[in-house]
């Protein structure tokens, strides 16, 4: 990973060993101190030492400190050059006018999206695709807001003929995964990669020889464990809109890739697709 380290850092910064953790929070708290600061330095403010510091970057993907360095610079360079920063961080009270609020929505949304695509590793899109390509059934796994997203890139998959199946249901998703085959694909989604039914039925899907892919925030998680193939999505939690809620867009993002990248590959085949279907449901809109 050499963008969207913040996003990273943000996310799962409350699940790290205290050390790292304090780590993290002195450059969340100044990104752009932290791409200027020597390694003792930053250790010397984290109250760790440089061996921490090393194991932190480690953790997040990076050979040491250098190439996070250059990382930070990078992305708090861009950030301030597009004004992503207006609005990010702020909580909306509830006085707060209506204008102000969706200023700090936007603000927070469009930067969401930006760490999500820079975090995006583009080989694993394409062997999410070129799996789904492959595959005689395809099976979207998520419960709650996760499923709402699951039902949605169903939608996308099925309307340029792919054999797609979502459930939010537990005994429905297991017997579908035990119903699939070597070569065929389960997509687990959950924000924090710890959900009990997505997890069972990836399990189950495993056992039969399918290609299992994790959805979600946390590249840590028990969900990403399970996985073969792990698409990570950023979150940035504000106020109303917790947790999963506020990694909605970033997933939707992150499938919408996968989607691009299968629409490629199949170019003619989805063109006739979306010809038949637009055919099929014309008489259904008025002039």
């Amino acid at each position: 990973m050499t963008s969207g380290a913040l996003g990273r850092v943000e996310t799962e910064l409350p699940g790290l060993p205290e050390a790292l953790r304090r780590v993290g929070e002195v450059i969340l708290g100044d990104p752009a101190e932290a791409a200027r600061s020597t390694i003792i330095a930053l250790a010397e403010r984290a109250g760790s030492s440089p061996a921490t510091v090393t194991r932190f970057c480690r953790a997040f993907g990076f050979s040491g400190y250098a190439e996070l360095r250059v990382a930070l610079a990078t992305e708090t360079g861009r950030a301030a050059q597009a004004g992503w920063g207006a609005g990010v961080g702020q909580d909306i009270g509830p006085d707060d006018p209506l204008d102000a609020a969706i200023e700090v929505m936007a603000a927070a949304d469009s930067r969401l999206i930006q760490d999500t695509a820079a975090q995006l590793d583009l080989v694993v899109v394409g062997q999410v695709a070129d799996a789904i390509v492959a595959a005689s059934r395809v099976l979207l796994v998520g419960v709650s807001t996760s499923g709402a997203v699951a039902t949605m890139f169903e939608g996308r998959l099925r309307r340029i003929g792919v054999p797609c199946w979502s459930s939010g249901d537990a005994h429905v998703s297991l017997a579908d995964a035990a119903l699939l085959g070597r070569g065929d694909v389960a997509i687990g989604i959950s924000h924090r990669g710890r959900t009990r039914e997505v997890m069972e039925a990836l399990t189950e899907a495993r056992t039969h020889g399918a290609v299992c892919v994790a959805v979600t925030s946390f590249a840590r998680s028990p969900l990403a464990e399970l996985a073969d193939l792990v698409l990570t999505t950023a979150s940035r939690e504000t106020t109303f809109r917790l947790g999963g809620l506020a990694a909605v867009h970033s997933q939707l993002f992150v499938l919408d890739a996968v989607y691009v990248a299968i629409a490629q590959q199949t170019y003619e085949r989805t063109n006739q697709a979306f010809e038949l279907t637009i055919k099929a449901v014309e008489s259904h809109r008025l002039e």
